[in-house]
């Protein structure tokens, strides 16, 4: 069996990641990151929506064992919860990070450090939680931490509200896209994420990103080594569009989809100004959501099984 190596590690011998860094700090000197397009000057002290400059802003790191079980492994998903985020879900279950923008402002250098230090607990991946806005901080830290060993595939964990053209920027450098896709309907997405435009953007998006990396790719030990996973938050009274979501992966994208029908919704931030999100989802609301998913044809979905073992 060939070795699995990091698709950027290709990416950095071939001497392209250093032209998409420059590229991506060039969007931010009239930002175009994300579908918001703010066009702010963020390497000069302007701000946009996600209240972000041009230097990484991390909320916390370490091994999480609460991820899809083809991330934690034995050993833990190294993840890192970047502060603020260009969506303003008003149910965020991290809303002390995304919307209070918790964390502290480092430079690339330690980002870079962060990734090597979860490599050297034994994490099994790279987890960028909420990277959409910091995408060009990532890249800057790619090659310091390339030159000090790191190996672990890069997952892309993001609330699905991308713009391609910076997607394409991270062609050959992301191993796992892991998207939410949350909602089906543009007036549901307007008022609960101030963002219309979410469900065509999600949709693009998760199509560019299964272009990119493919079907989820896993190794002998059930560990996603490449390729697509996708996240959908099932929401109480059908809110989500749960079917329509389902069927357009099946069909649209593949049905070898490796989906998590996240059946964890509570109350959070904002919720009870909404009547339908002021409640928690019920186990019945959770099965049929399921239902619809297999019923779509989609037939990998998570199983919320704990892979490591207590040492």
């Amino acid at each position: 069996m060939t070795a699995f190596e990091p698709v950027y590690l290709k990416t950095h011998r071939e001497g392209r990641l250093q032209g998409k860094i420059l590229q991506a700090y060039e969007i931010l000197l009239s930002c175009e990151i994300c579908p918001h397009r703010c066009r702010v000057d963020r390497r000069h002290g302007e701000l946009g929506i996600c209240r972000t400059g041009d230097k990484p802003v991390v909320a916390s790191f370490g091994p999480h064992f609460g991820e899809e079980d083809p991330l934690v492994g034995q050993h833990g998903s190294g993840t890192i919860f970047f502060s603020h985020c260009n969506l303003f879900c008003i149910f965020c279950q991290n809303w002390e990070i995304s919307h209070g923008g918790e964390g502290e402002e480092i430079d690339v250098e330690d980002l870079a450090a962060i990734m090597l230090r979860l490599q050297a607990q034994g994490c099994h991946n790279i987890n960028f939680v909420t990277p959409t806005h910091q995408v060009p901080m990532i890249l800057a830290a790619l090659p310091r931490a390339i030159e000090g060993g790191l190996r672990l595939p890069l997952v892309y964990n993001t609330g699905g509200y991308e713009a391609v053209p910076t997607l394409r920027l991270l062609d050959g450098v992301i191993d796992i896209y892991m998207p939410d896709f949350k909602f089906w309907d543009p007036a549901v997405a307007a008022r609960l994420c101030n963002a219309a435009d979410y469900p065509e953007v999600a949709r693009q998006a998760v199509q560019e990103m299964h272009r990119q990396v493919g079907d989820l790719v896993m190794d002998e030990r059930g560990v996603a080594q490449r390729g697509l996973l996708v996240r959908h938050l099932v929401l109480p009274d059908g809110l989500a569009g749960t079917k329509d979501i389902m069927e357009f992966l099946a069909k649209e994208i593949s049905p070898q989809t490796y989906v998590n029908v996240m059946g964890q919704y509570r109350p959070c931030g904002q919720a009870y100004h909404h009547p339908s999100l002021a409640k928690f989802l019920t186990g019945a609301e959770h099965r049929e959501a399921e239902d619809l998913a297999r019923r779509a044809g989609l037939t990998r979905l998570d199983r919320r099984e704990k892979l490591f073992r207590w040492l």
